[in-house]
C-alpha cells in the first residue's frame, strides 16, 4: 500500500450510532436524548445518518421509539436520514416518519442469513423486492447492505464472486441507489478490502457504494484507508465506537466515527465534519448507555490536545541545566 497523501480528497461520513450501535445495548436510551445525539451529529456535519430502525419492538426493544426519533429530529440540509427496514411494514412506517433512505438488510451468507432474519437469503431477497416496489412507488431511495460481505463466523471467508452476484440482483433487479459492503463481524483485512472495493468500483462505477467495518480484529482504520486506495470514499462509523450484531458471535463495536475522522483529517482528507462537535456528542455516551466507550480520542484527545508539564518542571528544568534561569518578566 502507498503512504496516503488526501490532498483535500472528500471522504463522507455515515453515522451508524444511533441505530447500529444503541441496538446493541441493553439500556434504553430516552426517545429526547436519541433526538438530541442526531441533531448533534447533524450540526457536526456528517453526510448521512441511520437515525433508527423500524424493526419489532419485541425484537429491538432499544429502538422501540423509532417513529417518533424520525419524526422528532432536525432536518438539516444536505443530510441523508436513513432507517433500516426490514419488511413491507416498516417500509410504510419509515416511508410515512418521512426518511429519506431505506436501508434493506441480508447476508451473503445463508448460515448467518438464517440465524439473522430466520429466512434464506432466497426469501430474503423476494421479500426487499417487495419493500423496494414501495419505496419506488413513494420515491424513497434504497441502500441494501450486505453483511458478511467479508466472511461468515460460521461460514468461513465468502466468495467474492458470491457478494457481486447479490450486488448484481440489489442493483439491476431491486434497483438499489446504493450498496453497503458489511465487515459484520470484523473479519476483513486490508488486501481484501482493496480487491472487493476495487472489483465493485470497476463494475458499478455509478452506484453508491458504502463500506461498514467493524473493529473486532483491530483493523478497522486500516480496512478504511485499503478501501480508500481502491477508490471508496463512503464510509459507516458508530460514536464513540459502539454497536455490534447481536446475532454474530465474537462480533465488537463498529469503527469509531471520531477515530476515523481524526486520523483522516490528520491526512489531509476533507471528511466535512466538525471533529470537535464530534467529540462532543460522543462524550455523552456513557452517561446515556450506562458504561464506558471505546473510543480512544475521547479518552486522550486529539493528538494537538497538549498537556501542561509538571507542576515542578520549573526545577527540573533548572537541575539539568545546572544553574538557575532568570524569572520570568512581570507583565
Amino acid at each position: 500500500m502507498k503512504l496516503w497523501n488526501g490532498a483535500g480528497r472528500r471522504i463522507y461520513m455515515q453515522e451508524v450510532g444511533t441505530r447500529d450501535g444503541l441496538q446493541a445495548e441493553s439500556a434504553f436510551v430516552a426517545t429526547e436524548e436519541k433526538i438530541a445525539l442526531v441533531d448533534a451529529l447533524s450540526r457536526a456535519g456528517v453526510a448521512k445518518i441511520e437515525v433508527t430502525a423500524f424493526v419489532s419492538p419485541r425484537v429491538i426493544p432499544a429502538l422501540s421509539d423509532a417513529d417518533a426519533v424520525l419524526r422528532g429530529i432536525e432536518r438539516r440540509p444536505g443530510v441523508v436520514y436513513s432507517a433500516l427496514v426490514p419488511n413491507v411494514r416498516g417500509a410504510e412506517r419509515a416511508i410515512e416518519a418521512r426518511a429519506d433512505e431505506l436501508n434493506l438488510v441480508m447476508s451473503a451468507s445463508e448460515t448467518h442469513n438464517l440465524a439473522n432474519l430466520r429466512m434464506t437469503r432466497s426469501q430474503s431477497f423476494d421479500a426487499l423486492s417487495a419493500v423496494a416496489h414501495i419505496a419506488r412507488d413513494t420515491g424513497v431511495a434504497i441502500n441494501v447492505s450486505l453483511s458478511c460481505a467479508f466472511g461468515c463466523p460460521m461460514e468461513g471467508n465468502v466468495a467474492e464472486s458470491t457478494v457481486m452476484e447479490w450486488c448484481d440482483a440489489f442493483i439491476g433487479t431491486i434497483g438499489a441507489r446504493g450498496v453497503t459492503l458489511c465487515d459484520t463481524t470484523g473479519m476483513a483485512y486490508p488486501t481484501q478490502v482493496a480487491a472487493l472495493a476495487s472489483a465493485f468500483r470497476t463494475r458499478w462505477p455509478d452506484t453508491e457504494l458504502t463500506l461498514h467495518f467493524h473493529n473486532t480484529r483491530g483493523m478497522g482504520l486500516a480496512n478504511v484507508l485499503a478501501g480508500i486506495d481502491a477508490g471508496a470514499h463512503r464510509f459507516d462509523a458508530s460514536l464513540g465506537g459502539i454497536g455490534g450484531c447481536p446475532y454474530a458471535p465474537g462480533a465488537t463495536g463498529n469503527v469509531c466515527s471520531e477515530e476515523i475522522v481524526h486520523a483522516l483529517e490528520l491526512m489531509g482528507y476533507d471528511t466535512g465534519v466538525n471533529l470537535g462537535g464530534l467529540i462532543d456528542a460522543a462524550k455523552r455516551l456513557p452517561a446515556l448507555i450506562g458504561h464506558d466507550i471505546p473510543s480512544q480520542i475521547v479518552k486522550a484527545g486529539r493528538r494537538l490536545d497538549l498537556h501542561r508539564p509538571p507542576a515542578d518542571f520549573g526545577a527540573i528544568r533548572e537541575r539539568a541545566h545546572g544553574r538557575p534561569l532568570p524569572a520570568a518578566p512581570q507583565v
